[in-house]
């Protein structure tokens, strides 16, 4: 039996070998750091700062441009303008804090624009303006623009003759190795099985592949096994999951934004959808159409209707501040996000950047912008009000359950009515059941209102509810939470027994665990509060119950915001007198109105419900979009008729249908066998899922300052072949794996050119490191603990915010929550994607918390002791067999002699459960299980 010491001294130095053994890799950051720029950063100095810091100004003011980052390096007559990574020495924040100079003159810009320039320069303020602008005023050139690469119709390409015929297995191995030949570089052989099997599990399903599925694969001699093997893992509903997540990523799914934590309902119908789609292979320029206009085409039966109705939450997915107050502005912002996603996911191209001029590098002038702004200024997203909401619609029904629906509005209809006609009788209701404001006064019992409360912390003073006692209530911001209280003591004229009711408004984003505190001279009590729901008192109050005070001693009531999550309100405490109850509830009596409210509020919740999404629809009136000058929605220029990206167009300006917003008509051009961008851009981004690096390096930019296509001759082949191959995702899949190149080992040859650039030109396969997801379903495999349910939510649906939300269950990592305020830590330690942006390809690091997080994270230890456990109720085998099951269930191969001396030395001869548990612990911290040869 090993100590506690020395089994730590082992783990530590598994931990350092991880660090140390282990490429430190990271990629995709300057991706999102352009992105970055482009979204936050470049289009406020355009509308702030260029009508006197650029080559544009009539007047140059302090000889500052700011034009490009090298002018903003080298400053103007004050010194440099930014120094990267030092935000307190970046005299352009200083300016904008209004710290000394005061920039713009206007006026201060908000909070958040500040706070963005701060982030942006402490990550190193990435610029891609280089100085290689063109004017607006200059124009682009169409033509000349269409000559790139990238906007060129891909075409068939004729498989290159090679030296070594015998190598290639396909016409894939025929692209690769031309090129390797050329440059004279031997491929490396090919994989074992072992390995082959667990890189085509990981790739295919996002799981590891099971002992038995190794062991019988490592047996089968066939020559078709491994495409015996691919074949059945297409067909398994794993495969949806995996590849559905990957998707998710594309599209920057999440299911809450980050202003106040607000959940968006029902999120998990769109995730499902995509599910399904891999897992059906919907050919994925029907996926497309369905993502883009959905609700605008025609369906077959209704699971196909409610498919289409529910692919179209693909555009409101984007992290919209819902408490813009200009709703012009916030409606362009909703649309410029729309772009900019599908832009990026679909075209590889940056259309945001032409938002506010020109596109600075690629042939997109300012009105191929608004003529795709046009289409989705018609498409309605929000409901404004002062805090906007995104449209919601109802799922539709069968004929059965729609007719127990419209029995169920019927009945509630006629329950309303019948409260308005009760409440409408003289008396029938006291001042206390009506809402609005009441006076202090009014009410029964000694009053303290929320202005009397002694207060710790910053708490805001509303009147938004409309239903308050005295002047208004207070609440927390959902800020702070735990560092905020407020304190009622109440001037009681005797002493005796006290009801103590708490006034506050119901809500769905109010905390559902309000600690109170009541101090009286019984001694301290503390009660929960559920602030969702309405309050059982007259609709205003919570009955905390009766307590025994002395006249004028020293009891209190106190309120704290030490809740889990969402906003604690707060207004008047009531001190009712006991033997006055009945008093007071004569005064207040309204029990037919009670009785009936009750009975409707019954109905609703036991009665059947109609399921919602949030969604988008036409808007009534249908119009084309000016430009706007600088992007601002104040400024407006020339209207331009709706339309595509003409460098990626063929025909000339589209017809579109009457009365619609035209994106049935920007579908079908996505979708069209001419655009030469669309099949191009996801079959990179299928190579790139299963090489871990596109034919295009930069999967989300296929501009002239994105990467070059490494096999260009490769892409367009299997461009052309998915199309005619029905736009199948599993059929290109199919193709890549069952080529020599996907199934190459990770060791190059012995005598292959030491400085080659293995990674681009397809040498050899790379290592990879697992991705979050995969890290964790793989721990909860060996643990036996993987539930196998699909869909449904991941949340309560009850769940209002997300802050401090960490309940994740056993199911497969892609159903667990994202959200946005609240990602899981092992997500966010294994770099999970940004769901704020569209992520084609990860950032992959290797840095010291993730070793700390595997060593000591709560989640790690309690599965790795399931799998001890897991592993010793199996019967029939002794240490030895024991030790070789535990590495093959972690690792997918039995242990090496050296492992099993070193864990024969650390089991000791009589091995307890927790040393097992501590084994478990070291594999799952092993480079072996995070990386896949």
């Amino acid at each position: 039996m090993r100590n506690r010491s020395s089994l730590g001294s082992c783990l530590d130095v598994l931990a350092i070998l991880a660090v140390i053994l282990c490429p430190s890799i990271s990629r995709g950051g300057e991706s999102d750091g352009v992105d970055f720029f482009e979204k936050k950063i470049r289009p406020v100095l355009v509308k702030e700062c260029y009508a006197c810091h650029s080559s544009e100004s009539k007047k140059l003011k302090g000889g500052l441009r700011l034009d490009t980052r090298a002018e903003m390096l080298a400053g103007g007559d004050s010194g440099p303008a930014l120094v990267p990574g030092k935000p307190e020495e970046s005299l352009i924040l200083e300016a904008l804090r209004y710290d000394g100079v005061e920039m713009p003159p206007k006026g201060k810009l908000s909070a958040a624009v500040v706070a963005d320039f701060e982030h942006w320069i402490k990550d190193g303020a990435q610029d891609p303006r280089t100085g290689r602008t063109r004017s607006s005023r200059g124009g682009i050139d169409i033509e000349a623009g269409r000559k790139f690469w990238a906007y060129q119709p891909p075409r068939h390409r004729e498989p290159p003759n090679v030296v070594d015929v015998a190598w290639p297995r396909s016409e894939i191995d025929r692209f690769v190795l031309a090129k390797l030949e050329a440059k004279g570089i031997k491929p490396a052989r090919d994989a074992s099985k072992r390995d082959l099997i667990r890189r085509l599990s990981f790739d295919l399903l996002g799981l590891p592949p099971t002992t038995e599925e190794v062991e019988a694969f490592e047996k089968d001699e066939s020559s078709d096994a491994v495409e015996r093997l691919v074949d059945r893992w297409l067909g398994s509903p794993h495969f949806g999951e995996r590849w559905g997540r990957h998707w998710l990523d594309v599209v920057r799914f999440a299911e809450s934004l980050t202003l106040r934590g607000f959940v968006l309902k029902n999120t998990w119908r769109y995730r499902d959808y995509v599910i399904d789609a891999f897992n059906a292979d919907l050919p994925y320029d029907q996926f497309l159409r369905e993502q883009v206009a959905g609700d605008l085409l025609p369906y077959e039966d209704l699971e196909d209707q409610r498919r289409k109705q529910i692919a179209p939450y693909f555009l409101v997915l984007g992290d919209t501040n819902l408490e813009e107050q200009d709703k012009r502005q916030l409606r362009m912002d909703v649309v410029d996000e729309q772009l900019d996603t599908i832009g990026k996911a679909f075209l590889a191209q940056t259309i945001g950047c032409a938002r506010c001029h020109d596109h600075k590098f690629d042939p997109i002038p300012t009105r191929d912008y608004y003529a795709l702004a046009g289409i989705f200024r018609n498409v309605k997203t929000l409901e404004h009000a002062n805090v906007s909401m995104i449209l919601e619609k109802p799922l539709p029904a069968s004929p059965e359950a729609e007719a127990e629906l419209v029995e169920q509005e019927r009945s509630e209809a006629a329950l309303e009515a019948r409260i308005k006609e009760e409440k409408a009788k003289p008396g029938a209701v006291s001042s206390l059941d009506r809402r609005g404001p009441i006076l202090a006064g009014d009410l029964p019992g000694i009053v303290v209102d929320d202005l009397q409360a002694t207060r710790v912390g910053t708490w805001k003073a509303s009147q938004f509810s409309g239903s308050y006692i005295g002047d208004g209530y207070l609440h927390d911001m959902n800020e702070g939470r735990g560092e905020k209280s407020l304190t009622f003591h109440p001037e009681l004229p005797e002493a005796g027994q006290y009801e103590i009711w708490l006034a506050y408004s119901a809500g769905d984003n109010r905390a559902s665990d309000v600690p109170v505190t009541i101090l009286s001279a019984d001694g301290e009590k503390i009660v929960h509060l559920d602030q969702r729901g309405r309050p059982s008192v007259h609709g205003r109050f919570a009955s905390l119950g009766q307590f025994r005070f002395e006249k004028n001693g020293q009891g209190y009531v106190l309120v704290s915001n030490d809740v889990k999550r969402g906003h604690v309100v707060v207004d008047a405490v009531v001190f009712v007198p006991v033997a006055k109850l009945k008093e007071a509830s004569r005064l207040a009596k309204a029990s037919k109105v009670d009785e009936l409210t009750e009975e409707l509020k019954r109905l609703r919740t036991w009665g059947p419900k109609r399921e919602q999404i949030l969604s988008v629809k036409e808007e009534a009136e249908i119009a084309d979009s000016p430009i706007h000058i600088r992007g601002s929605v104040h400024n407006l220029g020339e209207v331009v008729p709706r339309g595509f990206l003409r460098v990626a167009s063929v025909e000339g300006t589209p017809a579109f249908a009457k009365g619609e917003s035209g994106r049935r008509e920007l579908a079908d051009w996505l979708c069209d066998r001419a655009n030469p961008l669309t099949a191009r851009v996801i079959v990179n981004r299928v190579w790139g899922w299963l090489f871990g690096e596109g034919l295009v390096g930069s999967t989300d930019n296929f501009g002239t300052t994105g990467d070059l296509p490494s096999h260009p001759e490769l892409l367009d082949e299997l461009a052309v072949r998915f199309m005619e191959d029905g736009w199948s995702i599993k059929t290109l899949v199919r193709r890549i794996v069952l080529s020599r190149a996907y199934q190459l080992s990770t060791e190059a040859e012995p005598d292959a050119q030491a400085s080659a650039p293995e990674p681009r030109f397809l040498s050899r396969r790379m290592r990879r490191r697992l991705d979050a997801e995969s890290i964790r379903d793989a721990i909860l495999s060996v643990s036996g603990q993987l539930r196998s349910e699909m869909k449904g939510p991941g949340y309560p649906r009850d769940l209002a915010a997300d802050y401090g939300f960490d309940k994740v269950d056993a199911r497969r990592s892609v159903y667990a929550p994202v959200l946005r305020n609240a990602l899981p830590e092992l997500f966010a330690t294994f770099d999970f994607a940004d769901p704020g942006m569209v992520v084609g390809r990860r950032n992959v690091s290797t840095v010291a918390p993730q070793a700390l997080f595997l060593l000591n994270h709560p989640f790690i230890v309690e599965q790795s002791g399931l799998s001890a456990s897991r592993l010793l109720e199996q019967a029939g085998m002794d240490d030895e067999g024991r030790l070789t099951r535990a590495f093959r269930l972690a690792l997918g191969r039995p242990p090496t002699d050296p492992e099993r001396q070193l864990a024969r030395r650390f089991l000791g001869s009589e091995p307890k459960v927790g040393d097992w548990a501590l084994l478990f612990q070291a594999l799952f911290a092993s480079i072996d299980f995070r990386y896949v040869n």
